[in-house]
């Protein structure tokens, strides 16, 4: 009989903590670095408190990824508990987390470990460790669950428009977008996360209209990939927007799971405020 699986992912993922405490989910913080002061994302600040700091900061914040002994530690006490372990992080173009991960890996020796890079992050991320959970739950080996969650990620998407592209240009996050970049004070970029890397959908005029559009894409993908449908509203310090952006799809979508969730503070230093998205799991 196969060990029982426990998955494992990093912050910027940002499940709400209902759902990981659910599903019994172990989560590797991200490092937001800021002056001379270092804190654990979602851990030592909060994406309110963060959001607060922000607005009079003179220093801008940056990030790095979890430590090597972060995953170690998490890694273990998991395998002496009896447990096979899955992690699934965000993507390796974002990120050194995945590489991280795999250093821990190695560095356990008496039990099974594998890490997925999800080529994406946020709750599209969480969507996939979710399903991974649940299969876990059911009662699939690790491989089992490896393939439903690198099986996931033909089922996911997320689509976001962000208030400035500054954000994203000063931490080298804006892929494809770059070619927008300065010429976008006028306008309200649509975004994807694409093949591991942030990439541009569309230029919108207005955010009444951005947001109007995001929530367009966003049906017509999910409608194709089928039910049962699952949606996210993502905000940066924008719930009003978020939840407005749920309620429409919702009521397209008719989903079976819908939630909102905050963006970490680390994936906030990146796109920056004012930022929502959604992201969906179609037909699986």
């Amino acid at each position: 009989m196969p060990r029982p699986v426990a998955l494992v992912t990093d912050s910027t993922a940002y499940i709400p903590k209902d759902l990981l405490e659910r599903h019994h989910i172990r989560v590797a913080p991200q490092i937001l670095i800021w002056g001379d002061e270092s804190f654990q994302d979602g851990v030592d600040i909060t994406p309110t408190e963060f959001y607060q700091r922000l607005a009079t900061a003179k220093i801008l914040p940056q990030s790095t990824q979890p430590a090597v002994m972060s995953f170690v530690q998490i890694f273990s006490e998991l395998v002496e508990s009896g447990y096979d372990v899955l992690a699934v992080v965000i993507s390796s173009k974002l990120s050194g987390t995945y590489q991280a991960a795999m250093q821990a890996r190695q560095a356990i020796a008496n039990g099974e470990v594998e890490v997925v890079d999800s080529h994406t992050t946020a709750m599209e991320l969480g969507f996939h460790v979710l399903a991974a959970a649940r299969a876990a739950e059911q009662g699939a080996s690790l491989a089992e669950c490896k393939a439903v969650a690198e099986q996931a990620q033909q089922h996911t998407g997320v689509v976001l428009t962000v208030n400035t592209l500054e954000f994203l240009h000063r931490g080298g996050r804006i892929g494809g977008a770059s070619r927008w970049f300065g010429t976008a004070l006028r306008i309200k970029p649509l975004l994807e996360v694409r093949d591991g890397l942030v990439q541009p959908l569309e230029k919108i005029r207005t955010r009444r209209k951005a947001l109007a559009r995001l929530v367009e894409i966003t049906v017509e993908r999910a409608q194709q990939g089928g039910h049962p449908i699952r949606l996210a509203a993502l905000h940066a310090n924008a719930e009003d927007d978020a939840r407005w952006l749920l309620a429409q799809a919702s009521a397209q979508l008719h989903p079976e799971e819908a939630l909102v969730s905050d963006v970490s503070p680390v994936v906030g230093t990146h796109v920056g405020p004012g930022t929502v998205a959604l992201a969906y799991m179609a037909g699986m």
